[in-house]
């Protein structure tokens, strides 16, 4: 008899099914260890005799937003993809004040910004098992569409100048003195190749050699028709305790075509891990109790499904010059999070000013290309949380202990208010929220904190304390930093170009490249 699974998915157009399955031979590979590393990048001594292109990218779901950007200051800028470049019919959901770089940085006017935004919701729910209900407004409620999106910045790239070589794959580049020369069906040669592959890029993975994720999030869910009247939306939600050594979380979202729901689940690569298809089908299991609908009420639209795989060293930093790692093939997103445009988008000005510099100081060495993917203790604090929300294979926690611990952290949130609570959701940890934060939990809760140190283990504990100090350092110095810019101002092309990453990577590493909607972006 066909699973549950097998029953929706083959109904759906595009065979679903089958490229669930393909997923799940690739993700089968990270459990036992046996992915293969194939040589894309190779290094020459010598220099190119002639470069015809100041940056190639190579992935342009994500890559056309900095392709644009760079070819709007002036450069001349080659983007490849393998296919066509189009976006997704599934909304990516962000938050409106995360998008006003794009207008900011001229990839959109404010009329095509507005028509890009397909869906849009409040208020939106965290809640848990056996636990509270909290509500939060306008956090990740837009959903942007992105064929409209990207079709609206490629035409934006193409009109100033930009190359767009779509049917056309990355196969191999060889490092020079001077640039890169790229093979992909042609020749490129470049002074700087970024690659904006994603998580799965084949440069990325020679980078990492044989290196296992720290974490994986799985993830799957549907689009579909005929839920229940509900305006509202799911931004973190539990409604069974820990299973099979998995903790499983949702969301929904109202969407232009129905109601979006995922099931997702936060585990590591250890060869027990469930498949991408055992997890789809507790999600068709556990759906009507969640939404409180049949199975054969709905109408399903689409399936989405997948899995990211997550490093604690990351962002990655290129060990060759020339070459500079972006979006998902980076890292630069938490590990909380599966969504790489919302990390794209938060990061985008900082990589285009910066990209920007090292292309006219000719600062493309390998130390110089890593102060664009700088350490951010930011980032690193939130895989103590992504831990906390996790079980290893083998250990035993009480069913509802990390459901209470979540139900009980974001209730001390809440009491601490919007400029604690909605950064976090949006995958930004700043040092006053975790202190608070922190210390409300123990004083009130000291019992629950204890049940962490055996869930956590004490090495995991001392090796976070280390990005939490780095977070409260770089609070301060990001600070200080704001003071320094007329000076840097006066310093050569050279030194400005690192002084300038510095202060970046004090605002970013700090959490302070976010701003609340109440306060002013200067």
């Amino acid at each position: 008899m066909a699973s549950l699974t097998e029953q929706v998915l083959s109904t759906l157009p595009g065979d679903p099914l089958t490229g669930l399955r393909r997923a799940d031979r690739l993700w089968e590979s990270y459990r036992q260890g046996n992915l293969p590393v194939t040589p894309v990048i190779q290094s020459q001594t010598e220099a190119l005799d002639a470069v015809d292109w100041d940056v190639v990218i190579s992935g342009g779901t994500l890559g056309i937003l900095v392709g644009a950007a760079l070819v709007q200051r002036g450069w001349r800028v080659a983007l490849i993809e393998r296919g066509v470049l189009r976006g997704r019919d599934q909304e990516w959901n962000i938050s409106r004040q995360e998008l006003t770089s794009l207008v900011t940085l001229g990839l959109l006017t404010e009329t095509e910004l507005e028509a890009a935004i397909a869906t849009e919701y409040n208020p939106a729910r965290i809640a848990f098992h056996g636990g509270q209900e909290f509500w939060v407004r306008d956090v990740l409620n837009i959903g942007v569409d992105p064929v409209y999106l990207l079709e609206s910045v490629k035409q934006t790239f193409l009109a100033a100048g930009g190359q767009l070589l779509e049917h056309t794959g990355f196969e191999s580049a060889t490092i020079y003195r001077n640039g890169v020369e790229v093979q992909a069906g042609q020749r490129l040669t470049t002074r700087l190749l970024i690659d904006a592959m994603g998580h799965f890029s084949p440069i990325a993975r020679q980078a990492r050699g044989n290196a296992q994720p720290d974490a994986v999030c799985l993830v799957v869910g549907t689009c579909a028709k005929g839920f229940p009247a509900n305006e509202t939306g799911d931004l973190l939600a539990s409604i069974t305790p820990l299973q099979q050594q998995c903790q499983y979380f949702w969301e929904a979202f109202p969407a232009r075509d129905g109601r979006t729901t995922y099931l997702f689940t936060y585990l590591d690569a250890h060869p027990q891990r469930p498949s991408l298809e055992a997890l789809f089908e507790d999600y068709f299991h556990l759906l009507p109790t969640y939404q409180d609908v049949a199975l054969n009420q709905l109408e399903f639209v689409r399936a989405l499904f997948g899995f990211f795989p997550c490093y604690r060293d990351s962002p990655l930093r290129s060990p060759w010059p020339h070459l500079l790692f972006v979006g998902d093939s980076s890292g630069t997103q938490s590990p909380l999070s599966f969504g790489g445009f919302g990390a794209m988008i938060r990061h985008l000005p900082r990589l285009t000013a910066g990209i920007h510099s090292a292309l006219q100081t000719n600062r493309l060495d390998v130390a110089s290309l890593a102060l664009l993917q700088p350490y951010q203790p930011s980032l690193s604090v939130t895989w103590l949380f992504q831990q906390a929300m996790s079980a290893r294979i083998g250990q035993t926690l009480p069913p509802d202990q990390i459901n209470q611990l979540l139900s009980t952290v974001f209730a001390e949130m809440a009491q601490l208010g919007d400029r604690v609570l909605k950064p976090f959701l949006q995958d930004v940890v700043q040092f006053p929220a975790l202190v608070q934060t922190l210390a409300l939990t123990s004083i009130h809760h000291p019992a629950l904190v204890l049940k962490l140190l055996p869930q956590l283990g004490v090495g995991e504990l001392v090796g976070w304390m280390r990005h939490f100090v780095a977070l409260g350092l770089y609070e301060g110095l990001q600070s200080v930093g704001r003071s320094l810019q007329p000076w840097i101002k006066t310093l050569p092309p050279a030194q400005q170009y690192l002084w300038q990453r510095r202060l970046e990577a004090w605002t970013y590493g700090s959490g302070r490249d976010y701003h609340h909607a109440d306060e002013s972006s200067t």
